[in-house]
């Protein structure tokens, strides 16, 4: 009955993980895809809207978790920090890196590394160079080392390190950085780093004064972010243009690039990029000399030491990855804890039942060795007793013949001895009625008395050798014929 139950409890298991997994993973991917779908949205709205993005993410962070899709969950930390980023919220993005990064590192996702590498680098290039570069380094180290094959993941990553000799003044390796990117983005054809990396060559070509040239890539920037829809581009782009503008006196202008820029910032939602627009439109009016307009946007600027900022932005940063560190940390070594515990409990439970496994296996051994041995013991007497029944039959039966034979024997020696008597009997009968007659005659004197003692001697010599000849019957019977 226990062995039927077992099999029908294995058929209903196998049965339940043959096809109620195939009922589950259509639906596990269809999870999934949504999943991506939404990170796809956020991804692509980060130049538009990152208010959106940051939605974008949170609705797929909390799908991910609750179909525990690891992946999709560090792709949403990621995205969530672009957002974050682009809205200016540096502190919230580095959070949101670092998770993404730790799932990355502990699902052995190097693009995945990569890619955080690069956003963290992106973080720091405005506020502490050296670790910017630190980042975009690893990134292109991870690369390099695993010997990834992914041209938009290098472009992007050449275009982080002129980014970060840019803000060093290195502008050979910045540019020579951003002539490669500008090469791989042509061949992979994406429009978001095309803007970027023409942004940024402007950028460059401004600050070592070649203005025309600095003009050019950025009304081509400015053309392809507004093809692409890139908002927070556009403003970016349109601050440089009004800067160059200023610096040449054309203020006409200036003005226009930075009103038209400033209309796109407004829709990014990015506080520090309208800061920054109400800093170009103070620079604007001071270089026109209209002092007045020039003090009104000076008093709406809330305006911090450059330095200051800078060591207490990095500062706050580096504050956040070590917390965020110790909290994985003792994380790490919570889960090692049960780990462990939970490793000694199972190696204690295994030591235990391994121990009575034994004492079992250990009683059933010398259950079977005993009962083997009984058994043959036991089967050794059964054929003994056979052996001595089979014999005692054997000697009964033979005793049977033996005293049937013996008494047929003896039946016949009782008759021959029976005849032998008689037959003796008369033998000797005949000599001593000889002797008695003699004896009568020798009383009554009718014979000699000589020839009577011969003829008794006689008598009594047959009577002699009769009765030997009886007596050597006797212990002789094969002459008597017995």
């Amino acid at each position: 009955m226990k062995r039927i139950l077992a099999f029908f409890i294995t058929v209903i298991l196998f049965i339940h993980s043959s096809y109620g997994k195939s009922y589950l993973e259509p639906e596990l991917a269809q999870d999934t895809s949504e999943v991506n779908n939404l990170l796809d949205k956020g991804f692509d709205m980060r130049l538009t809207d990152a208010t959106q993005t940051v939605k974008y993410a949170d609705r797929a962070l909390q799908l991910a978790r609750k179909i525990k899709y690891d992946k999709g969950v560090a792709m949403a930390y990621r995205v969530k920090g672009l957002g974050e980023h682009y809205l200016g919220n540096n502190e919230t993005a580095i959070m949101n890196y670092l998770l993404a990064k730790s799932i990355y590192h502990s699902h052995h996702n190097v693009v995945g590394e990569i890619n955080i590498n690069n956003n963290l680098g992106a973080l720091y290039q405005d506020i502490d160079y050296d670790k910017c570069l630190e980042y975009y380094q690893s990134a292109m180290d991870l690369y390099r080392n695993h010997k990834v094959e992914k041209k938009k993941l290098l472009a992007a990553i050449h275009l982080n390190l002129g980014n970060a000799y840019q803000r060093k003044l290195n502008f050979t390796k910045a540019l020579t950085n951003y002539d490669k990117s500008f090469q791989l983005i042509n061949e992979v054809g994406d429009k978001s780093l095309l803007v970027a990396v023409l942004q940024d060559m402007g950028v460059v070509y401004k600050s070592i004064g070649n203005y025309e040239k600095a003009k050019s890539l950025l009304f081509e920037a400015n053309k392809q972010a507004k093809e692409a829809d890139l908002n927070l581009a556009i403003a970016q782009i349109n601050i440089t243009l009004s800067e160059i503008f200023t610096t040449q006196g054309l203020f006409t202008d200036a003005e226009h690039w930075l009103n038209e820029g400033k209309a796109f910032a407004s829709v990014t939602k990015n506080e520090k990029l309208m800061d920054d627009y109400e800093g170009s439109f103070y620079m604007l009016e001071l270089k026109r000399k209209n002092y007045e307009h020039a003090l009104r946007y000076l008093q709406s600027i809330y305006r911090k030491d450059s330095i200051q900022y800078r060591n207490n932005s990095s500062a706050a940063l580096n504050i956040y990855q070590v917390k965020f560190r110790q909290n994985e940390l003792l994380q790490e070594k919570e889960a090692s804890e049960v780990r462990q515990r939970y490793n000694r409990n199972i190696a204690i439970a295994v030591v235990c039942l391994a121990i009575l496994l034994c004492f079992v296996v250990a009683l059933l051994i010398g259950n079977v060795k005993r009962k083997a041995v009984t058994n043959k013991r036991l089967t050794e007497l059964n054929n003994e007793i056979s052996v001595q029944k089979d014999n005692l039959d054997r000697i009964n039966h033979h005793l049977e013949e033996i005293i049937d034979e013996r008494t047929k024997d003896l039946q016949i020696k009782n008759k021959k001895l029976s005849e032998y008597s008689s037959y003796l009997s008369h033998q000797i009968r005949g000599p001593i009625a000889t002797l008695k007659g003699l004896m009568n005659l020798e009383r009554e004197g009718l014979v000699n008395q000589t020839e009577c003692i011969t003829m008794m001697i006689k008598c009594v010599g047959e009577i002699d050798d009769k009765i030997m000849d009886m007596s050597d019957m006797l212990h002789n019977p094969e002459r008597a014929g017995m």
